[in-house]
Formats: structure tokens, C-alpha cells, sequence
């Protein structure tokens, strides 16, 4: 089966400045998904999709394919990624390529790991499912949820409040770091949790939203001690 590692990085970054290349431990955070990819031998090409020719270059440097730039339609506050896929699979063609599944990458997911990849690519292999997304536990079950109404607060969902934080159904969420999909899914549905998604568990010491500087500073530090032994 062919496939495609597609790594999504614009340039424009509102509450991080610069976060697809910013530095960190040490090296741009665009380095960790790309090297992971190409390190796990999962797929034929591994590509970064981007408008920036900064991003491009240390991409370029860190072993990504930079076979066409982002048009401005999917380099925009509103474009998804969905469309940016979409936009990837299509100038493929255009080139004369095409993929059985690929895998969606975001730049700032440091903790994805070549090992990872393999497993989850395995995975998605076997299970003959549309597509695959790394999920993790919520750490407080949110059945158990408040919400605020007039100064107030009320159970979400009062007929929980009894119930015991072990009795309840774990609900997972979207670890926010990579997708795997087949490309006749995608293009039959145009998204990445199609109506047959298996999940890829990972545990909650290995994710970490980045969204904002403080998010950062707790990602390194979790970094640090998972993988650096600091």
C-alpha cells in the first residue's frame, strides 16, 4: 500500500509566534514529527505542507519533501485541515501520484515517536477501518461536569451526580497528533474520523496541547523527563 506522511505547518501563528520552527530542546518542534516519520519507515514520502519558505527550508534540512507550496485558499485563519488534505492529495495527482492511505501530522507534537507511527500504521493495516486517531482518557470523567448558568453553577448531566467516578463509561479525546486515513475515505467523506475510525490509545503522560507559552514550558518539562531522564 502507498502512502503519504503529510506534515501540516503555515506560517502564521497567532498565540505562539513562529510555533511550527520555534525551538525546542534544543531544535525547531517541526523536527521531532518529520524525524519520526521518516525514522519509522511507514510511508513513501514524507512532506510538509506550508506557505512559509522559512518553515520550508528547516524542513527541507530535517529530511521533508517540500513538493509544492500551500496555496493562500488553505494558509488562512478559517481554512481546516480537512481542506489543507485535500488541497495535498489533489497537486499529488496533478504530479502523477497517488496514495492508498496517508497520515495527517501536526508540526507541534513532539512526543510522537517513530515506534508510535509503527504501531498505529500497523494497527490501521489490520483493523480495515477508514481511518485511525490517537485518543487519550480524560483524566475527570466529564459526566461529572459543571456548567454556569446566571452566577451558578449545575450538574451537566444530573443523572450522574451520584455516580461513582469508576462506575462511569471512560470518554476518550483527540490527542491532537496525528490522523491515518485510506485516501478513498477521505475523498468519499472529507474527513478524518470517518464513520469507521478504531482509536490508537495513548496515555495521558505522553500528550500535550501547545497552544499557548505555558503549555510549552509544560511540554518541555514532560519531555525532559519522558524521554530525557532529567
Amino acid at each position: 500500500m502507498s502512502s503519504v506522511a503529510i506534515i501540516t505547518a503555515r506560517g502564521g501563528s497567532k498565540r505562539i509566534p513562529r510555533k511550527n520552527i520555534k525551538e525546542f530542546l534544543g531544535k525547531p518542534i517541526i523536527a521531532y514529527s518529520i524525524e519520526a516519520a521518516i525514522a519509522s519507515g511507514a510511508f513513501d514520502s514524507v512532506m510538509v505542507s506550508t506557505d512559509d519558505a522559512e518553515i520550508a527550508e528547516i524542513s527541507k534540512k530535517y529530511g521533508a519533501e517540500i513538493p509544492f507550496l500551500r496555496s493562500d485558499k488553505t494558509s488562512n485563519d478559517y481554512a481546516v485541515t480537512a481542506d489543507v488534505i485535500s488541497e495535498v492529495l489533489d497537486e499529488y495527482k496533478n504530479l502523477g501520484k497517488e496514495f492508498d492511505f496517508f497520515a495527517c501530522i501536526y508540526p507541534t507534537a513532539p512526543f510522537i515517536t517513530a515506534e508510535k507511527l509503527r504501531e498505529a500504521v500497523k494497527a490501521f493495516k489490520q483493523s480495515g477501518a477508514d481511518s485511525l486517531v490517537p485518543v487519550v482518557k480524560f483524566d475527570f470523567p466529564p459526566q461529572r461536569g459543571f456548567v454556569c448558568e446566571n452566577g451558578f453553577i449545575r450538574y451537566q448531566y444530573p443523572e450522574y451526580a451520584n455516580t461513582r467516578s469508576q462506575d462511569l463509561e471512560p470518554i476518550y479525546h483527540d490527542c491532537g497528533q496525528f490522523y491515518i486515513s485510506s485516501s478513498e475515505s477521505f475523498y468519499r467523506s472529507h474527513t478524518l474520523i470517518a464513520e469507521k475510525t478504531v482509536p490508537y490509545i495513548i496515555p495521558e503522560t505522553e500528550v500535550q496541547d501547545i497552544d499557548t507559552e505555558t503549555d510549552w514550558v509544560i511540554a518541555e518539562e514532560k519531555y525532559r523527563r519522558l524521554y530525557l531522564g532529567t
